[in-house]
């Protein structure tokens, strides 16, 4: 296994969140890793992105060229990143913030509501659960359902009243992309 993910989107929607949380899995599931964080000029409202590189051998670089997956949570992401992804590589968008059609047919394509869906599970800042969700459903990197046991290991205990609902968001997520 060899898996280069790119995640992308605004300062503030969770995107080092969710790539610290893959990492955190991936290292749980017994592989190497690296992430790599990127902030804009200003983190919440700026851009940011982050890379999570996981394999069963060594890693060379933590930087990624031709990723094979990317989650773009905002028009500008998808931008910036889609052209960069892999031939057949999957690129997960928010729907929710992106209404613009991806201009390649070489790749698989999930379109995700994942503001609606996780305003729908309690709190709209939850869609970054719902695009991991998605994410981990479709990868196989582990089950959702043991995403949402290791939750409460990596979520900040400030946030720890939130669990129920971005438990939700991840199955959400999860059981959207199976559709």
């Amino acid at each position: 296994m060899h898996e280069e993910i790119v995640i992308s989107g605004f300062g503030g929607q969770g995107v080092m969140f969710m790539g610290k949380f893959i990492a955190y899995i991936a290292m749980k599931e017994g592989y190497r890793l690296t992430y790599m964080p990127s902030y804009g000029a200003e983190v919440r409202g700026g851009t940011a992105n982050c890379t999570v590189i996981i394999s069963k051998e060594e890693i060379a670089s933590p930087l990624s060229s031709s990723p094979s997956t990317i989650v773009v949570m905002n028009k500008p992401s998808l931008d910036k990143f889609c052209p960069r992804l892999k031939k057949e590589g999957l690129l997960i968008l928010n729907s929710s913030l992106i209404d613009k059609e991806p201009e390649r047919s070489d790749i698989k394509v999930i379109k995700l509501p994942a503001n609606k869906l996780a305003e729908d599970a309690g709190n709209i800042r939850s869609a970054n659960m719902v695009m991991l969700g998605a994410y981990l459903s479709l990868k196989k990197l582990t089950s959702v359902e043991k995403a949402c046991r290791l939750l409460q290991d990596v979520l900040p205990e400030r946030w720890h009243g939130l669990l129920e609902v971005n438990r939700k968001s991840l199955i959400s997520g999860g059981d959207f992309a199976q559709r």
